[in-house]
């Protein structure tokens, strides 16, 4: 596959991050209390059933109205067809630590921890009550327009926390401020 060198020139508008994701959600009281009670999102509106089949809740992370919002009435659970993955961003290492710590807490399975390759955040990746896949990472890579992505040979593959700290990748530094967080091998 031949990629473009990147977007034309004189598009009138500029991207600057991804918005919002809307889901649907099979149990969406369900879902709800596991979007602010076990990730902290805040309810900003709900939709009532009469307005949007199965009623719609809007949550937010920030001070974007919503970043996720759920739509009731999903049949089945999520197949992964309809989205592969959606990733929260966190502001410190330590965060994607005590998410870790909290996802164990409340019993919530953890399919991937550490770094994979592209990109080379460090994460945690879980499904939602309906199968949706999400990840909470820190130190995704920052590329400037002008700037090409690092080289493969640069990516440092981890399967634990502990071993994306202990393996950075060139130019990332991953300072964990609360050592207790950290867990010994087994």
């Amino acid at each position: 596959m031949v990629l473009p060198p990147g977007p034309p020139p004189g598009i009138p508008f500029r991207i600057r991050k991804i918005g919002h994701v809307v889901l649907r959600a099979r149990d969406l009281e369900k879902s709800v209390a596991f979007y602010t009670q076990v990730l902290g999102f805040r309810v900003s509106d709900v939709y009532p059933a009469e307005m949007v089949p199965g009623g719609m809740v809007f949550m937010r992370c920030n001070a974007d109205h919503h970043g996720v919002a759920l739509v009731g009435r999903m049949a089945a659970p999520s197949t992964g067809g309809e989205m592969h993955h959606m990733a929260f961003e966190v502001a410190t290492l330590d965060e994607v630590f005590h998410a870790r710590r909290r996802l164990r807490e409340l019993g919530v399975p953890i399919t991937f921890e550490g770094r994979r390759r592209a990109g080379v955040q460090i994460a945690v990746e879980f499904s939602d009550p309906d199968g949706h896949q999400l990840e909470i990472y820190w130190g995704l890579d920052q590329l400037r327009d002008d700037e090409r992505a690092r080289p493969a040979d640069e990516w440092r593959w981890a399967h634990t926390l502990e071993e994306a700290i202990a393996n950075p990748p060139p130019g990332q530094v991953p300072v964990l401020q609360d050592p207790s967080l950290l867990e010994s091998k087994p």
